[in-house]
Formats: structure tokens, sequence, C-alpha cells
């Protein structure tokens, strides 16, 4: 089956953060909404056709996770990533920034250093601070438009007692697709020193043609048994609405720890149709992933082409996994504020601005391209008509 990613979707009225909150964040009803990360595209219709064929029950009791939900995450990472997992590795959050504030709490202790890596995925900063937690900055290296883990400084920042590190896996928002070198560098820092790692792999199945993911629990018993991984079928699947999240946990006392947390907080019982989704969308999922790759490369390919022929201020960084783009737009000579109001006022664009993902987004902008071809022509159209009227 060939689906159709150029179909627009009406979502304005549909109670949707994308699109019905653009008024309240960016002060403007009319800009093009490419931030939050969902996708403008219909939700896969063998999730659709599933969750009918669900309501035709007619009963929305009490739900418990029948043996298909496991057997299909199980199937799915050993089918995308090559990494065999156990059911009871598996549990369930109701999504993965609750989750990530749940290992917070399970795993750490007021005072504990908890390390991010920015620029990077801002509700880690909350999940650590809010919880009376000590935030550890290891920013990300970057160099010439290509950014990777600075482990000198991680190797200090580990050497002052850090308890966990948070790991953007691939990364959000540079689009990093990590290398399993890269990743095995930073987990013998992390078995060294005693560090838990957090990989947040939400992202995992959106790695871009010529790159491959790699869960960093698959590279060794020893590193799976000090990891716990956070996946989603959400933006994969354009499902974040479901809130049904796996956390992936091998070692037995981590895994009862997790467990007890949610229960403590009375938030394990998940819904019918998060479940019903899932199980559709890891069963039958892969041809359609497989077109929509191909389709949000060839958004990603225009952006860049259309930055170096008629924007080169305006540096894209290519994504080998995500469908963000990581604009880098510090040669406009913009402040933060400054940036994030033109685009908004002067090209009709609402994105994510890149301070708000910590140290070293300064001068960035991350632009969401999973929306049609047409909706990624007209906002750079847009761009270089803000620009041109900025340089008259």
């Amino acid at each position: 089956m060939v689906y159709n990613f150029d179909e627009p979707v009406e979502r304005q009225g549909t109670s949707c953060v994308k699109y019905d909150l653009r008024k309240d964040v960016f002060g403007n009803e009319n800009v093009i909404p490419m931030w939050v990360a969902d996708m403008d595209f219909k939700t896969p219709p063998f999730i659709i056709e599933a969750l009918r064929e669900r309501l035709n029950h007619e009963i929305l009791g009490y739900t418990i996770r029948r043996d298909a939900y496991f057997s299909s995450i199980i199937s799915w990472v050993n089918r995308r990533y090559s990494w065999d997992i156990k059911r009871e590795w598996i549990s369930f959050s109701p999504g993965i920034v609750p989750a990530i504030n749940i290992c917070t709490l399970a795993f750490t202790e007021p005072g504990d250093k908890i390390i991010v890596q920015p620029p990077v995925y801002f509700p880690f900063f909350p999940a650590v601070e809010d919880h009376d937690r000590t935030l550890v900055l290891n920013p990300l290296a970057e160099l010439e438009g290509f950014w990777s883990f600075d482990l000198e400084d991680l190797k200090r920042k580990m050497g002052l007692g850090a308890r966990m590190l948070i790991l953007s896996n691939p990364h959000n928002p540079v689009g990093r697709s990590w290398k399993p070198d890269e990743l095995r560098q930073l987990a013998e820092l992390c078995l060294e020193n005693n560090v838990l790692i957090l990989s947040d792999e939400i992202h995992s199945d959106l790695v871009l043609p010529g790159y491959k993911h790699t869960p960093i629990a698959s590279l060794s018993k020893e590193i799976a048994d000090i990891t716990i991984t956070c996946l989603a079928p959400s933006k994969t699947f354009n499902l974040a609405g479901m809130a049904t999240s796996s956390v992936i946990i091998s070692d037995p006392g981590l895994s009862g720890r997790f467990n007890r947390m949610i229960e403590k907080m009375h938030i394990g019982m998940g819904n019918i149709m998060g479940t019903e989704a899932s199980i559709a969308a890891y069963t039958h999922g892969d041809e359609w992933l497989a077109q929509l790759l191909e389709y949000i490369n060839i958004n990603i390919e225009f952006v860049i082409e259309y930055c170096k022929k008629h924007i080169p201020a305006i540096i894209p960084v290519r994504p080998e996994a995500t469908y963000m783009i990581w604009l880098d737009c510090r040669a406009l000579g913009m402040e933060p504020g400054e940036l994030s109001r033109f685009f908004i006022e002067k090209a009709s664009l609402g994105l994510n601005e890149g301070s708000t993902f910590g140290m070293g987004g300064e001068g960035f902008m991350r632009m969401n391209v999973a929306c049609s071809y047409q909706t990624v022509k007209e906002a750079m159209e847009g761009i270089l008509y803000a620009l041109n009227k900025l340089n008259t």
C-alpha cells in the first residue's frame, strides 16, 4: 500500500496543542506551527481500524495489558534494532517525561547529582531540579556543525560524584544518531563511576536513511544492568495523545524500584485505547514507517538545499534521526528573544527557540518538518521573504 503524506489535514479546533495553542504560545494564531514534536500526518489506518474494532465492544472498563502488548514490543525492537529483550523487563509509563521524573524519584535522593547534555530536550532540566536534585551540565561539543559527546568533561563531572546521566538517544534537538563506539565510551565511564544511564530513546524509530539506531542497553549485559531505556510508539506513529510508553529495565532490582514508584503513584493502569494502538503500531507499522522516513527525508533535503541556494545565513544541521531540523541562525546576529520574534512576526513561523534547550542552543531554532512538502516549502519561502525585507 502507498500512503499519502501530502494530504492536508485540518487540525485547528481539534483540541490540538500544536495548532490550538498558537495564540497562547506565539501571540499569533496564524503562524505556521512547526514546533511541538508531533506530525501533521494522519495516524496510520491500521491503528485507526484497531481502535474502531475495540470500540465495537462498547465497554471501556478497567484494563490490563495482554500478551499481545508485550510480544509486539519484543518483536518490534528485535526487528528494528536486533535487540533481544524479555517480557519481565518491560514496565509501563503514561509517557516518557513522566518516566524520567519517576526515575529521578526512584533511583536518586535529594541533593544527588544528575548529568544532562545540553542543548537537549528541555523537560530534562525540571525532571532534575523540581525534585531537589543537583543539575550537572555536560554540554555537547560542536565542531563545524557536527555535535558529539565531550567525554573529557563528562569524566570530570562524573568524578565529582554523579548518580545518574540522562541520555537523549537519538539526540533531540541536534539530531545525532549516536554510533555504537560513542555510546560504548560513554557507558564505560558510567560503569567506572557507578552512574546509572537513563536513556530517552523515543525517537529511535525515526532514524533516517543511511543511519542505524543502537539502544545503549544492547551493547553488553554490564551496560544493560545500569540502564533504564524509555521507548514509545508516540513519535513514530503520531500517538502522543494515547499516553502509552514502555520502560525497559533488565536489572531486577532497578525494575522493582521503578515499578514500586509507579504503584505508589497509582499511574500504572494505562488506558484501553493506548494499548490497542501500541499493539497495532508495532505489529503492522514497518511499511508505513519506511514510507514516512522517505517522505521526511525529502523535506529535510529540501530545507538544506533551499538554505544553501537562497538563505546561506541559516545553516541547517543535517539530522541523522528525528523529524526536527536544528537551524543554525547565529550568522543573523540576533539575541534569543529577537530571533524568536523575527520568525513569529516577520516569517509567520512558530518554531522552538534554541535557547530553551539550554547551553549551546543560543542562536539556533528547531523546526519540525513532519508535515506536507507544501507546508515546508511555504515556511522556507516565508523565511526568505522576511530576510529580504530585513535587508532592504
